[in-house]
């Protein structure tokens, strides 16, 4: 593309030739001839400092914050702030991918991967091709590939939604997190429609935010680039929110609070699977609904997907359809088995997460409820000991086995997280084989458990001495049942 063309309507000091541009990079281990390095200043590095070796590379043409010492023939072009440059120039470079899309932004502390991902699960389900782009990866249609962070880096959003418009993607939902709205990774979107799920203290000191205040306003953000906002009305910062807002904004609720859309008749399903019923009203019409997921979270859910799905038109009793069938991998997943029991793969690897899925589930009265779970290496002692306290006091049994060790042998990391459910009065047993310990539980399974496997979610692999070695826990179930 012409680096002119690139260039439109962004504001720089520096004189641009007419050269054509065939990518752009911000890590000078991609710079070439013919590319774009864009100098991003990060809590570590300074990519003005790279400079030099993406020229040494046959870069020409350099995005900067100031001037560096670099040969007469390169093209120096000056920004106020290279990371909202990154933006713009990748929105251009990429053709503007967003206008040929429906694009949901989804903010808050909790549920913006389960959020995404239920959305895309109905979203499908309703015959509309859709994609996620987030924590665990950027999916749509049988195409898969990983993020480094939650909202990824601008460029890679703008060429992720390109790739997802010319494949035939009609909605597209993303993660935006705080601090990719700080660093302007979304800039330059025009949002469909953005989310607010809810707000607590999180991602405060270090490089991240200075105080929660901070962190309220770089959530706030989101809400000025989009046409329409969709909040949790039953959150405490929800009013605030809504009263800086200028777009239509539409709300809903579980608490009564006035909600555009409202969740009534909370029920707890459990056959087949552990799902969840509820009676939803909007402009005064009432309609049963279920939820393929189980907790109470996964109604809020539902109530987003929902609010969501009627803003861009999509039939009510289509996305219901959609919803009894709705999963997200690896966030309380169920797992098909052959028997009168129960399991759920979840990402749950810290005490507050734990003790949230295990309330969750325990809501369904299980004969036993059973977690098994493994510790990470290398990591702080006090998440092990929050972890074997919760599982202890909660779970009628814990089967600790192992989670990525690293470099830490996963046997005494089991005996150490023993000690604590120990402490706890609970009963457990130590299986370090995860996928021996799967089969622990599948034979000793009795009629109404539920079992739990903690820890893993959507991985399918297993961090051991600085590699990650291939384990799949539904590969695991899938081949016990099949030799049975």
């Amino acid at each position: 593309m012409n680096l002119l063309t690139i260039l439109k309507g962004i504001q720089y000091k520096g004189n641009a030739s007419d050269c054509e541009i065939a990518d752009l990079v911000y890590d000078s281990r991609k710079a070439a001839a013919n590319t774009l390095f864009c100098a991003l200043c990060g809590a570590y590095a300074d990519g003005h400092d790279y400079a030099q070796k993406a020229y040494d590379s046959g870069c020409r043409v350099f995005a900067l914050e100031h001037e560096v010492a670099l040969p007469d023939d390169a093209q120096q072009l000056i920004f106020e702030d290279t990371r909202a440059a990154l933006a713009l120039l990748s929105c251009n470079f990429f053709n503007h991918p967003a206008n040929d899309l429906a694009v949901v932004g989804i903010t808050g502390t909790k549920g913006k991967t389960t959020v995404t991902n239920m959305l895309r699960s109905v979203f499908d389900g309703c015959g509309i091709l859709s994609g996620v782009i987030g924590t665990i990866g950027a999916f749509w249609g049988a195409n898969q590939e990983k993020t480094v962070n939650t909202t990824p880096e601008s460029y890679e959003i703008q060429r992720l939604l390109r790739k997802m418009a010319d494949d035939g993607c009609k909605a597209v939902f993303i993660e935006i997190s705080s601090l990719g709205l700080k660093q302007h990774r979304s800039d330059g979107i025009l949002f469909d429609t953005a989310v607010f799920t809810n707000l607590s203290p999180d991602h405060i000191g270090g490089t991240e935010h200075e105080s929660f205040e901070e962190y309220a306003y770089w959530k706030k953000q989101l809400f000025k680039q989009c046409r329409r906002a969709v909040l949790n009305a039953d959150d405490a910062f929800c009013a605030e929110f809504k009263n800086e807002l200028t777009c239509p904004v539409v709300t809903f609720s579980m608490e009564h609070n006035n909600a555009d859309f409202a969740a009534d008749d909370i029920t707890f399903i459990r056959t087949n699977k552990l799902s969840m019923g509820f009676t939803l009203t909007h402009d005064g019409i009432s309609d049963s609904c279920t939820v393929g997921m189980p907790g109470i979270f996964s109604v809020y859910n539902a109530l987003t997907a929902i609010a969501v799905a009627h803003g861009l038109g999509v039939d009510k009793q289509t996305v219901f359809t959609a919803l009894e069938n709705a999963f997200v991998k690896g966030r309380m997943e169920p797992v098909a088995v052959n028997g009168d029991f129960d399991i759920l793969i979840d990402y749950a690897h810290n005490g507050l997460s734990f003790k949230s899925v295990i309330e969750t589930v325990k809501a369904y009265n299980p004969t036993r409820m059973i977690a098994l779970y493994g510790c990470v290496g290398g990591r702080a002692q006090v998440r092990r000991k929050e972890m074997g306290m919760i599982s202890g006091a909660l779970c009628d049994l814990s089967v600790i086995s192992t989670d990525d060790p690293q470099y830490e042998d996963p046997a005494e990391i089991a005996k150490e997280v023993a000690t604590y459910v120990q402490e706890a009065g609970g009963e457990y047993i130590i299986i370090v084989d995860r996928a021996e310990a799967i089969r622990y539980c599948l034979g000793n399974a009795q009629s109404g458990d539920i079992i739990l496997l903690l820890g893993k979610g959507h991985e399918e692999y297993m961090k051991v001495n600085g590699e990650s070695v291939f384990f799949s826990e539904r590969a695991v179930i899938e081949e016990y049942f099949n030799r049975k």
